[in-house]
């Protein structure tokens, strides 16, 4: 569960004008929410705040049942951040790491048995198409590539909450479509998703409720209660 009552967030300082500005939405857990809004709305800053890489500025914001402040403890914010797997336009992949030890971090964070470990890594990897590039450095991946390797790392240790900021950028439309039936699957078993996007064709394919955001204000919030 998502819920953000009147949050801002300021990249430098308070006095400066606000990236966000009193934004406030709630998504139950398991809902599904597009992100939309054009380049600069700050639709990558709301999901870095999401994620906890930046902590509000004003306002106050639940995650996963969590409150997320300023003065909360650093080891809690961690923990709460290994429960939410985020697909980045970038990738932040380890480029000297292997795919499938790319993949496996998060499992690794989580302290699992290497076995255990092993096996989940072959298996998404296989779904993603990657079955025979286990052990390729990502930094010989081609784009669509390290795509789907970061799209497998967010989602093996099956998080509580997935964060993707144009997760479809680099997929050929087929893959595109399978990923969005995952997305689908996972918020239908329970896992909150939140996918920012500017690829209209994925949302009528998929009609869910949508937050729009326009110069860093939430100015229509499909999933509202009427």
């Amino acid at each position: 569960m998502i819920r953000l009552d009147n949050v801002s967030w300021h990249r430098g300082k308070k006095d400066s004008a606000p990236v966000l500005a009193h934004v406030s939405f709630m998504v139950p857990q398991g809902g599904f929410r597009w992100l939309l809004g054009p380049s600069g709305a700050g639709k990558s800053s709301l999901l870095s705040l999401l994620h906890i890489e930046n902590l509000p500025s004003d306002g106050q914001m639940t995650i996963l049942g969590k409150t997320v402040a300023q003065e909360e403890k650093r080891s809690a914010l961690v923990r709460l951040r290994q429960r939410i797997g985020m697909v980045h336009q970038d990738y932040q992949l380890m480029p000297d790491l292997s795919v499938a030890d790319n993949v496996a971090l998060p499992l690794r964070l989580q302290k699992r048995p290497e076995d255990e470990i092993q096996d989940e890594v072959h298996a998404i990897l296989k779904w993603v198409g990657l079955g025979e590039r286990v052990g390729v450095p990502a930094a010989q991946l081609s784009g669509g590539e390290q795509q789907r390797t970061a799209i497998a790392r967010a989602i093996i240790h099956r998080p509580g909450l997935i964060l993707a900021d144009e997760p479809t950028n680099a997929l050929e439309e087929s893959q595109a479509c399978r990923l969005l039936d995952m997305f689908a699957e996972l918020s239908a078993m329970g896992t909150t998703v939140v996918v920012a996007t500017h690829n209209e064709s994925l949302i009528r394919r998929l009609e869910r409720p949508f937050l729009f955001l326009e110069r860093g204000r939430l100015v229509e919030d499909g999933g509202a209660q009427a």
